[in-house]
């Protein structure tokens, strides 16, 4: 395994509706390679300050970000950082290996239909 990884880039820009309980997948990992996610930026279209949303692998959609409340962005052009911080502890992230895909899944939804998430990652050779 080449753990020669590049630097932290801009894997997808996706747009993800947060007016409906919904995954929404974001990337899917090449062939030959693993990516670990650092973050994602949301910029949401309208009030989504009572939606929820998370981010994993398909199938938990929370191994990533558990699900996190959006209560301050209530307003068309805010966004947020979406990342796990814990309050203490070490940043745990994921090694996610070829083929899989990452979604993002909303629930409590009370948004537009028009968010932007981008979601940036390091890939390397499995």
């Amino acid at each position: 395994m080449d753990l020669r990884a590049s630097a932290v880039t801009l894997l997808s820009t996706t747009t993800v509706k947060l007016d409906a309980d919904a995954d929404t997948t974001l990337y899917t990992v090449p062939t030959g390679k693993v990516c670990i996610l650092s973050h994602a930026v949301l910029v949401v279209g309208a009030d989504a300050s009572t939606s929820d949303i998370s981010i994993g692998a398909n199938g938990t959609e929370t191994d990533f970000v558990v699900a996190t409340d959006l209560q301050h962005l209530d307003a068309a052009n805010d966004m947020g950082i979406l990342q796990p911080i814990p309050a203490v502890e070490l940043l745990k992230l994921e090694a996610y290996a070829a083929g899989t895909v990452i979604e993002a899944k909303v629930t409590n939804q009370a948004g537009g239909a028009t968010n932007t998430l981008l979601l940036f990652g390091t890939l390397y050779d499995a």
